[in-house]
């Protein structure tokens, strides 16, 4: 069993990615976590939809640049071939907390299985507007879902960059 805090502690954003194909095992695995994430009262309200489809990951794309602001040819994946978007019930009290916690185990199992990550923001943006919302119904998804992120997952183009260091006052302890 790998060192999960080895894990943790090494895990960085990515903002580069080569064009290079995810293996589709590997993708499979890193889904596999994102599902064991721990949810409130294992109610489990998050879904993950691993977009390994060009035309939809591109679509993605253009609807994240556009809420951001951008051209349309901005790519706010940096190149990622898979985006891996999390959403999550709305129903459930606990929704963005659990979808949050998938995000985590995505990025964690990507680092431990050599692939690159990054959280990449605008998530319920994008699936609160019609366009967003035909997507998941072109999919066969019912339901009130909320974007919480995307995890866009590939190799990096780039070497990744240092820790920081950790802040002085982040942890108190009560003895």
């Amino acid at each position: 069993m790998s060192d999960i805090l080895e894990i943790i502690k090494t895990r960085r954003s990515v903002r580069k990615y080569k064009s290079d194909k995810v293996p589709a095992d590997i993708i499979d695995k890193i889904v596999e976590a994102g599902t064991y994430a721990a949810t409130g009262m294992n109610r489990q309200s998050p879904i993950i939809l691993a977009v390994t489809d060009k035309e939809l990951r591109d679509k993605l794309s253009k609807m994240n640049a556009a809420f951001m602001g951008k051209p349309e040819d901005f790519d706010p994946f940096y190149g990622a071939p898979v985006v891996l978007v999390v959403l999550a019930d709305k129903s459930m009290p606990t929704y963005v907390y659990d979808g949050s916690l998938v995000m985590g185990n995505l990025m964690l199992e990507a680092h431990a299985l050599g692939v690159d990550s990054c959280w990449i923001h605008r998530a319920k943006e994008e699936f609160e507007s019609a366009e967003g919302k035909e997507i998941l119904k072109s999919l066969g998804i019912e339901g009130d879902y909320e974007g919480i992120g995307h995890c866009a997952i590939g190799y990096a183009a780039v070497p990744a960059p240092a820790s920081a260091p950790r802040k002085g006052n982040y942890v108190y302890y009560v003895k």
